[in-house]
């Protein structure tokens, strides 16, 4: 929510998602009319305050704002000169204090020890220049509401490969940062059949050593092990995937690793709640395909209408964004949609409806954008992307990406993005200005309720434990209370409602 010159909160939620709906649906306006306008503006109202779909966060921040940038995702070139590594910085500060997440390649940077002609000295290395990228990020709070997120890639034939992929193992440097290793197909069958690759320098682009795959793997995989990063950056996949092969290979991600994205480019994320997409049908809990459906909808044309009212940080940025259009539709409360559903997270049956879900997520917002392409035009390249082979005429070159919708899911009460529960209680700490906060899960407490359990003690337990299957007066209280409910006489075994067993995993 907005707040004043003194940081006091300024609005309610309701105004908050009235500002938003307004300053989204005047691209209708610009593009349309008045009434168009007026109608998706309603719309868009309607759908967030039901909570059934947000966008990202710097929407809902920046919305109706002066500052009005409104995506969360971008990536940003770093070139090898001096100038290029510091143009990168300043636009990363641009970007990050209008609440956007940034990645960066920075593979064509020279390795550490390699010659600097114009001074005679011997260049640091990508990794010590990201240490100036992380440090300029830990200073600048995104929007005045958040810390910053990077992404860095290093291509995994690079000759500082094995500093980078060890780079976090003292547990202090690049805490902004996560890292990924840019892998090739070469390097993978390199790693199966236990062979040697070579190292490019990527100034020269001659091979300078070859070193034993496995060996960087495993150095791979023990990092990971130890401090989470790095992940690996499939970049021959994501390439061969690429809907605008035309304008370049795509050599990084935003921050959180769900949207490729070419330099300069940035993406608008949103996303639908499943858990918001369960209804009833004679007594049983079903899916809602037809509200789902509808709510894609809705919600790729708020996130194309996103761009239209966006203000970008910089020229590049918009020339980038508008010629692609970019737009990523997502998920959250899977794990709550499986629950109600009496679905166990880990079962066939929820690996079948995840791809129901995806198949229609799919198939709407491609529709959408099919429609708006009719309506206002295709993507300025699409001439030269995929789509005009497959006779395809679609107003944004991506249309999907699952987001980890870490704040969005906080607001909507929900599970995150496509992940389990991990807990059914815990502790928020250093949040609303340095509070702590108890989380519950709402399911876990209606159940409670519905079972006539005592919700004081067991989740007294549940903050302590964390589990069910470790709560004592949870399953003595269960039996009881189902024995009760059911009419059942001692001795005979109890009923298991399916959201029950689901919510105990």
């Amino acid at each position: 929510m907005r707040r004043d010159a003194q940081r006091r909160v300024s609005e309610t939620p309701e105004q908050l998602f009235a500002r938003v709906a307004k300053a989204i649906a005047h691209a209708e306006l610009v593009l349309g009319n008045a009434r168009q306008a007026a109608h998706w503006e309603e719309a868009f109202h309607r759908i967030l305050v039901a909570l059934d779909f947000l966008p990202n966060s710097p929407t809902l921040m920046n919305a109706g704002t002066g500052l009005s940038q409104l995506s969360a995702c971008f990536v940003l070139p770093v070139d090898d000169t001096m100038q290029g590594i510091f143009d990168a910085v300043k636009h990363m500060a641009l970007v990050q204090r209008t609440g956007g997440g940034k990645g960066f390649s920075f593979s064509h940077l020279r390795p550490k020890g390699d010659v600097v002609a114009s001074t005679g000295g011997e260049a640091s290395g990508p990794v010590s220049f990201m240490k100036i990228f992380d440090c300029a990020t830990e200073n600048i709070k995104q929007g005045g509401k958040r810390r910053g997120a990077n992404m860095g890639v290093l291509r995994v034939d690079h000759p500082d490969i094995l500093a980078f992929i060890t780079a976090k193992r003292d547990e202090l440097s690049l805490q902004n940062f996560n890292l990924s290793v840019g892998v090739t197909d070469a390097f993978l069958e390199a790693v199966r059949h236990d062979l040697r690759y070579p190292l490019i320098d990527p100034r020269s682009a001659a091979a300078v050593d070859h070193v034993p795959a496995r060996m960087v793997f495993e150095a791979i995989v023990d990092a990971a092990w130890h401090t989470g990063d790095p992940g690996l950056l499939f970049l021959d996949r994501i390439n061969r995937a690429n809907p605008t092969p035309h304008l370049g290979n795509i050599e990084a991600t935003n921050a959180c690793g769900e949207i490729p994205l070419l330099p300069y480019a940035s993406c608008t994320l949103g996303s639908i709640n499943l858990a918001h997409m369960v209804g009833e049908r004679e007594g049983e809990a079903v899916v809602n395909w037809r509200k789902l459906r509808t709510a894609v909808r809705i919600a790729v044309r708020f996130l194309d209408d996103v761009i239209e009212v966006n203000k970008y940080p910089l020229p590049e940025i918009e020339r980038a964004t508008r010629g692609t259009r970019k737009i990523g539709l997502g998920v959250m409360g899977f794990a709550e949609m499986l629950i109600r559903l009496g679905l166990s997270y880990d079962s066939d049956a929820a690996v079948e409806l995840a791809r129901e879900l995806a198949g229609v997520l799919a198939t709407e917002a491609r529709k959408m954008s099919e429609q708006l392409a009719e309506e206002r035009g295709v993507f300025p390249h699409w001439p030269g992307s995929i789509y005009p082979a497959q006779q395809l005429s679609i107003r944004n070159a991506t249309c999907l990406a699952i987001a980890p919708t870490g704040t969005l899911s906080i607001l909507a009460d929900t599970s995150a993005s496509i992940e389990p529960l991990f807990a059914l209680a815990y502790r928020r700490t250093h949040v609303l200005e340095g509070q702590t906060l108890i989380d519950i899960n709402p399911i876990f407490m209606s159940v409670l309720q519905r079972y006539g359990l005592n919700a004081e003690r067991v989740i007294a337990e549940v903050r302590d434990k964390g589990r069910l299957q470790d709560v004592s007066a949870f399953a003595r209280g269960l039996e009881a209370g189902l024995r009760h409910r059911l009419g059942e006489p001692r001795g005979t075994a109890p009923a298991d409602p399916g959201c029950l067993s689901a919510l105990c995993g």
